[in-house]
């Protein structure tokens, strides 16, 4: 599937943060469907048990998508929001130190609210963790006083990426 463009990265975040030395640093697409798309991997750091990825750490990025997903709809990033609901499924173990694939796209809106559908994908297409998340729209100042989110958002790093095999 096409890529249409790359979104940014942030400083700290768990997820996408460049200077978090314990984060994943996952780079987002917006796909041209117009889901958002991720290619990364988890590592020994964010395991629960030996050989799998914590299951906190695997909603964390499923949770991500779905705001990132309405970005890629809109293809903007000025749109904020915080997290309502988060329903998680844990289908197969999540294994580290293994590539794999994260697709979100927005299913609802209604006003300030959205609902996004998000999955966590091995390269052989198998769903290893899925999501239904929802939100509410938000300014940044009611989500952290006194912080410029494009300032956060910083880091927007070319990497050559513009397509990425989907088979699930």
């Amino acid at each position: 599937m096409k890529v249409l463009g790359k979104q940014r990265n942030s400083k700290m975040c768990i997820i996408c943060g460049m200077d978090n030395e314990y984060g994943l640093r996952a780079p987002f697409y917006n796909m041209e469907d117009g889901s958002v798309m991720t290619i990364f991997k988890y590592r020994e750091q964010h395991q629960s048990y030996p050989g799998r990825v914590h299951g906190g750490l695997i909603a964390a990025m499923l949770d991500e998508m779905g705001l990132r997903a309405l970005w890629a709809k809109e293809l903007s990033e000025d749109s904020f929001g915080v997290t309502m609901s988060l329903e998680t499924k844990y289908r197969k173990p999540v294994p580290y130190d293994t590539e794999l694939l994260g697709r979100g796209i927005i299913t609802k809106t209604l006003g300030n609210f959205f609902v996004a559908e998000c999955k966590i994908i091995d390269l052989s297409g198998n769903v290893l963790a899925n999501a239904d998340v929802k939100y509410i729209r938000l300014d940044t100042e009611k989500i952290a006083q006194n912080v410029d989110a494009h300032e956060e958002m910083c880091y927007l790093i070319d990497d050559g990426v513009h397509e990425i095999n989907f088979t699930a």
